[in-house]
């Protein structure tokens, strides 16, 4: 069940790899996910201290939240990833020149999960020829969604 999808991240660039992470959340944000309160825009993900971090996922606390806890709703957020995955990716990132990407969050069995994508960039006119090959394929719908009206 999918809570929100980054489709700025399908526009601007190739996703050549998925994988399923856990994320670190507090339970302020975890609320907040509930709600809908989360933007995946500008978000992407780093390597750090032996560990890839979700960065600049927005989350807006709910006015609800707890008194004592001081929320911050951009902090980089932990993900959780076995050893042979995080093994994998650090190779492509760093010598191949790939960049990660959260592509969406969405429930599994109860918890919030990140799907992380293995991205490198569009040029201009690939980008354009995605969004011609779109076109075409609602055109095609139209088309073929008349002729069955027709007959």
């Amino acid at each position: 069940m999918s809570i929100i999808q980054n489709r700025k991240a399908f526009h601007d660039y190739f996703i050549e790899e998925k994988l399923e992470a856990g994320l670190v959340l507090e339970g302020w944000e975890v609320k907040a996910i509930r709600a809908g309160r989360v933007q995946l825009k500008e978000s992407y993900v780093d390597w750090k201290n032996g560990a890839f971090w979700l960065i600049g996922c927005h989350i807006t606390p709910l006015q609800s939240a707890s008194t004592h806890v001081n929320p911050d709703p951009v902090r980089p957020r932990k993900l959780l990833m076995s050893q042979e995955q995080i093994n994998r990716f650090i190779g492509k990132v760093e010598r191949a020149g790939y960049t990660m990407m959260a592509l969406d969050l969405h429930y599994a069995k109860g918890n919030v999960k990140a799907e992380v994508g293995l991205a490198k960039g569009k040029k201009l006119h690939d980008k354009r020829d995605t969004e011609k090959d779109r076109e075409w394929q609602r055109e095609k719908q139209r088309v073929m969604k008349n002729q069955r009206g027709a007959a």
